[in-house]
């Protein structure tokens, strides 16, 4: 299996807004600590050590 890297979330706009007002009121450290959170519920939902680690190795490339 390799990672859909295509646009695939319903609404993307609109997911990107409660991103954005969940993130609202809160410190730097607490944003951290949310995004970690996500990260680890999502990566639970997939379940996928492939994916997974094709997701990191393409997420690391950042620069």
């Amino acid at each position: 299996m390799s990672l859909n890297l295509r646009a695939n979330i319903d609404k993307p706009d609109d997911f990107y807004q409660q991103l954005i007002e969940a993130q609202r009121d809160l410190s730097e450290d607490q944003v951290q600590l949310m995004n970690a959170k996500l990260i680890l519920l999502l990566a639970n939902h997939i379940g996928d050590n492939k994916a997974l680690s094709e997701a990191l190795a393409i997420a690391s490339q950042v620069k």
